[in-house]
């Protein structure tokens, strides 16, 4: 019997999950040198390209480009794509480990990161993630009631999900129209009387998660002020030794430009507060209607950095009717594979899957269920590069041997034929593709999508 790896039994490798880092571990294996592998991409949703698709802002277009990279990794023959499967549920662990050598997983973080205060669990609280998804026309988002006919908002978090729901909140519908954002969304936006949208921030101006570009971009919302106070720019020592990083300090310089300006006299009015946080979300016949606020002071942390304590001093904020969290996701454990409860995120040690401090043979992870969720899509690239590496010298190094496994062309395919699961291909998913940028010139704009699972199955004739 051939060794695995060699053009007689290639290595098979299957990768759940088909965002950015499932896409660039694909890649990185495809590129290794003298190597040859098959690889299968699985997705629970018919539709590829995980974030890419469900969560990059529509007025976002060229971060989308990204994909064209993607479908030629996938249209390579070394590579399947098995949508509409779930890890889990169609498909285990356990099934995938007797039919792959390697399992690299690609699932990211589909969970958020709760608060932990008074009325969190008011109508009108919702995860800023619930809201990307519903706008961008994420099958698991669809049915979230959002209520847009209130005064106010308010977001809290000021990293890059909380930059984006500011700004299409605050941005001219008929500019949205255009692009991919769910018909339902743009409607809604159409009709909404949000005049106030506050962007909530724990510490200050040199901790801000945010890049000059997003602060650019709030900037020139044509129908929106973008004001920021003057006295929450007041940096403390540590903060200011911290203004030799470029961003942090171009950062600061255009926050203190914004400041001078001022509000100007448009309708709508984005307001940034730092180093505030919220302690209770009030509320009126179970929906939110106010946010209580306390005042940080930042303090050291030891650590060079600073971290941000109460100082008793309050406020609030009245007429807010919906309040978005983004405050960090974290990974939805799946049976089977070693979860670590408190990073919230699968259990590894530099990308190898680990359970109870030692590796899982043959099994690796990627991307936000690796690390968490950091960085941009671009990060991704480094980070499954550097799994792969570590998963290319293990298989080198004779660490984790292959195992007695299917490697028939039809194993998969036949089951999860005997299951009564029906995947979609890859070129299923050209022809949904291609149906809905045909649904969007119909109504003039890039792309209309199918938001439902069962509405993509019905067009593919399933």
């Amino acid at each position: 019997m051939s060794a695995p790896g060699t053009p007689e039994r290639p290595l098979c490798v299957a990768i759940i999950g088909s965002g950015p880092s499932g896409f660039y571990a694909a890649d990185a294996l495809l590129k290794a040198t003298g190597l040859s592998v098959r690889v299968d991409l699985f997705d629970r949703l018919p539709t590829p390209y995980g974030l890419v698709r469900g969560g990059v802002a529509p007025d976002h277009q060229k971060i989308k480009a990204v994909t064209a990279v993607y479908e030629k990794l996938a249209l390579d023959p070394r590579v399947r794509f098995f949508g509409n499967v779930k890890l889990g549920a169609d498909v285990t662990v356990e099934e995938l480990r007797a039919r792959y050598d390697k399992l690299i997983y690609a699932v990211g973080c589909e969970s958020d990161r709760h608060m932990g205060i008074p009325g969190e669990d008011l109508k009108g609280s919702f995860s800023a993630t619930e809201f990307v998804g519903w706008y961008n026309g994420h099958p698991d988002h669809q049915d979230h009631p959002f209520d847009l006919s209130c005064e106010a908002v308010a977001i809290v978090g000021i990293g890059n999900v909380a930059i984006d729901v500011a700004r299409i909140l605050a941005q001219d519908p008929e500019v949205l129209a255009k692009t991919d954002m769910a018909a339902h969304a743009v409607e809604a936006l159409r009709a909404s009387r949000i005049r106030r949208i506050y962007l909530l921030g724990r510490r200050g101006p040199a901790q801000a998660a945010f890049s000059p570009k997003e602060i650019e971009e709030l900037s020139e919302v044509p129908r929106a002020d973008f004001v920021v106070r003057p006295d929450e720019l007041t940096l403390d020592a540590v903060s200011k030794a911290g203004l030799t990083d470029a961003t942090a300090k171009k950062n600061y310089e255009d926050l203190t430009a914004l400041a001078a300006r001022g509000a100007v006299s448009k309708d709508h009015k984005i307001l940034l507060r730092l180093c505030v946080s919220p302690v209770e979300l009030i509320g009126r016949d179970g929906r939110v209607t106010a946010v209580k606020l306390e005042r940080n002071a930042l303090v050291p942390d030891g650590r060079g950095s600073v971290k941000s304590t109460g100082t008793g001093a309050f406020e609030t904020l009245d007429g807010v009717g919906q309040v978005f969290r983004s405050v960090g996701y974290r990974g939805i454990p799946v049976a089977g594979i070693p979860f670590d409860e408190k990073a919230g995120h699968i259990a590894n040690d530099a990308g190898r899957v680990i359970d109870a401090g030692r590796p899982l043979p043959g099994e690796y992870v990627v991307g936000w269920a690796k690390r968490g969720p950091s960085g941009l899509i671009g990060t991704n690239r480094a980070d499954s590069v550097a799994t792969v590496q570590a998963l290319l010298d293990d298989f080198k190094d004779g660490k984790f041997p292959s195992r007695e496994i299917d490697t028939a062309l039809d194993a998969v395919p036949a089951l999860l034929a005997q299951k009564g699961v029906k995947p979609v291909s890859f070129a299923q998913w050209k022809k949904l593709d291609a149906l809905e940028l045909e649904r969007g010139r119909g109504v003039g704009k890039i792309r209309e999508k199918f938001a439902r699972v069962p509405d993509m199955l019905a067009a593919l004739g399933a």
